[in-house]
């Protein structure tokens, strides 16, 4: 199945390229299912992350908790966790180990669709999953600041944002935000159907390049996560959510799996 997933998201690379005007030399690999050196027991997964044990994770194996959390909130198997010792331990300090970028949609929670506790992530939430100077510079402050180890792009699929853009909707306030979507919207290549929310098909293809856009947008803006991807500290990643699974599809990834192999 993973092998799959990897293969869809290649194509969808393959197709931004020619839309997309941007140009940076971060490496980038596809994000199949990292092995982690040593099994984790589920009692340190539940457990609040602390300094010791966030040091200790790579981008590798953040991004292979992030998958597992997923697995395990698709089959109904979430972890036991004491979130009242969670509260207690992280009081005085947190030690994320990711960080999410993701739409305000009430049914893309990160900390629930990855089930994770208190203290695992950093969440940034803006309709459609953009970034702008202040998001990216929240970003900055939970890698080189607060240690955390990947940068996850998350949009989902039937996203109202991403249907608005398609629709060209003027809202207040939500023009200039749905305007910011438009890039996505122009980067799918006419076919001749119709190019508007009534195309579940178009729609769902605009959500996927907007969370592209918006991978490459965060290192083409931001110089000091781009370092840290270059030096192998962090990495950068794209993701879909289908909202009618809770099923978490990665895209490929900047600066990850160097050394990781697939698992199907």
């Amino acid at each position: 199945m993973r092998h799959l997933l990897n293969t869809a998201a290649v194509v969808l690379a393959a197709s931004l390229a020619g839309a997309c005007a941007h140009t940076h030399d971060t490496p980038r690999v596809a994000a199949p299912k990292a092995e982690l050196p040593m099994a984790v027991a589920p009692a340190e997964l539940a457990a609040p992350m602390t300094k010791e044990r966030q040091a200790r994770i790579t981008p590798d194996i953040a991004l292979r908790r992030l998958q597992d959390g997923n697995e395990r909130f698709v089959h109904g198997q979430m972890l036991k966790r004491d979130l009242r010792d969670h509260v207690k331990v992280t009081g005085h300090g947190q030690y994320p180990i990711a960080s999410v970028v993701t739409c305000i949609d009430s049914r893309s929670g990160p900390e629930l669709v990855f089930d994770q506790g208190i203290g695992d992530v950093f969440t940034a939430r803006v309709a459609g999953n953009i970034v702008n100077k202040d998001i990216l510079g929240s970003l900055e402050y939970a890698s080189a600041v607060a240690g955390s180890k990947l940068v996850v792009v998350l949009g989902h699929s039937h996203c109202g944002a991403v249907k608005g853009a398609c629709d060209n909707v003027k809202m207040g306030n939500l023009t200039g935000l749905l305007d910011k979507l438009q890039p996505a919207v122009s980067s799918i290549p006419k076919d001749g159907s119709a190019r508007d929310s009534h195309n579940h098909e178009f729609v769902e293809k605009v959500a996927e390049a907007n969370v592209e856009l918006t991978v490459r947008d965060i290192l083409d803006q931001s110089p000091v996560l781009k370092q840290m991807v270059k030096e192998g500290k962090i990495a950068v990643v794209g993701a879909m959510l289908d909202v009618e699974t809770g099923h978490v599809e990665f895209l490929p990834a900047y600066g990850v799996m160097k050394t990781a192999s697939s698992r199907h």
